[in-house]
């Protein structure tokens, strides 16, 4: 049986924790490379060696499954606050959306001034309509979330349709300026485009910053209709987690077996297929999208209750490296925003410059670094406050006066799987 402690519940804050840190697998690429190295080695960065291995067990294993797992948390914490705004006799409405207005301020803030690569402003939009499920039932909450997959599965296929099209029709009117932007962002782009992107983010920080509001300015909402229905079916599905019990901890081993082994016996083998698939045509456009796009349903949900289950049957409550797994996930936000300062720092031309400097193997040097001191500081800092740093200050700012920072103790009773 699951307990708590104080108000917290140990398997989300550990799934949090390993979700937070495990989206850096993938930023990472983002934050030191051209952006369609994000999907495509060919396109920077390395995709023989070693550079290849990394990318295949990230596409195998991590790309998609952590920001999904990382959805699965958003929406069974932002229940978990409604649900107890409400016991508390408050407006659950008003605590929600306060929440997510100041959210979307803090994303937009950070995807125009820091990051392109930012979520937390489309998890503000998305969770303004989580909102409305609350209610429903997990039945109900499970049957949505598959039918928005599936309609994210229709807005996917136009990705690698387009791509299909202008290859075999690059005199079509359009096709042209389709298959450039398309390269540039799955593709292998020109030698020359790479060298511009190179060139500018190596520059100031104002350079920068006009570029990234000039290509990203109405990313945020470009972000709705390319992810929205996916992000919201990841959310429904964190909301039925919660409500089923299976993200806190409550259901039997059996059944975090089960789901293990299913999500994994049939998810990994349908990704090493695809990647077989992209590997066969050399990294080509058509490949790549088609990979991405197929990767969606069913195979990615799969995997995230997987990953989920697998990360639940693992902890140790009380144990000295899940406690500081889960205090990261305490601190999901502060570390989430964090991440980006250091990362940028070190990459962009402000800081160190190692932008498009290091392979796609090298960067993991950083991502190990970045892990480490996730976990050497969340735990102290919890020890001592009650909040993150910028937890507080959203929560602040949310309920209109400074929230109190005393109480840090990190509580002492733990959530627990069934035996």
């Amino acid at each position: 049986m699951a307990t708590t402690a104080g108000d917290r519940i140990l398997t989300l804050d550990t799934v949090r924790g390993v979700a937070v840190m495990g989206i850096l697998l993938l930023n990472i690429i983002a934050f030191a490379m051209p952006s369609p190295a994000y999907f495509n080695p060919a396109a920077y960065g390395g995709d023989t060696g070693v550079d290849l291995a990394v990318y295949l067990v990230n596409f195998i294993l991590f790309d998609g499954k952590m920001r999904g797992l990382f959805s699965f948390l958003f929406g069974a914490s932002l229940l978990l606050v409604i649900e107890r705004a409400e016991a508390k006799g408050e407006s659950p409405a008003r605590v929600h959306y306060a929440r997510m207005v100041w959210l979307l301020v803090f994303g937009l803030l950070h995807c125009w001034l820091i990051w392109w690569g930012d979520i937390l402003n489309h998890y503000a939009l998305i969770g303004m309509i989580a909102f409305l499920f609350r209610k429903a039932r997990v039945k109900t909450l499970v049957t949505v979330g598959v039918i928005l997959l599936v309609v994210h599965l229709g807005i996917a296929a136009l990705i690698p349709f387009t791509a299909a099209v202008a290859e075999a029709m690059p005199a079509e009117r359009g096709m042209a300026e389709a298959a450039v932007a398309l390269e540039r962002g799955f593709g292998k782009p020109s030698a020359t485009w790479l060298a511009e992107q190179v060139a500018i983010y190596r520059g100031s920080w104002w350079q920068i910053a006009v570029h990234r509001f000039a290509e990203a300015r109405f990313l945020p909402f470009a972000g709705l209709f390319q992810f929205g229905s996916e992000t919201l079916a990841y959310m429904l599905f964190g909301m039925a987690g919660l409500k089923s019990g299976m993200l806190t901890g409550s259901w039997d081993r059996r059944r975090y077996r089960n789901w293990l082994l299913t999500g994994f016996g049939i998810g990994i083998p349908a990704y090493a297929l695809l990647a077989v698939f992209i590997l066969s045509r050399d990294f080509s456009l058509v490949a790549v999208t088609t990979g991405v796009w197929f990767a969606v349903v069913p195979f990615r949900p799969l995997m995230i209750m997987a990953w989920a289950s697998l990360i639940i049957l693992l902890m140790r409550p009380g144990g000295a490296l899940t406690t500081r797994i889960a205090a990261a996930g305490r601190m999901a936000f502060t570390n989430y925003l964090a991440t980006s300062l250091i990362c940028s720092t070190l990459f962009y031309g402000y800081g160190l410059g190692w932008y498009g400097e290091l392979s796609r193997a090298e960067v993991y040097l950083v991502v190990f670094a970045i892990w480490a001191l996730m976990l050497i500081w969340s735990k102290p800092w919890l020890e001592r406050f009650a909040y993150g740093p910028l937890e507080w200050l959203w929560r602040s700012l949310a309920r209109g006066k400074l929230q109190s920072m005393a109480g840090g103790a990190l509580p002492r009773s733990v959530a627990n799987v069934t035996q």
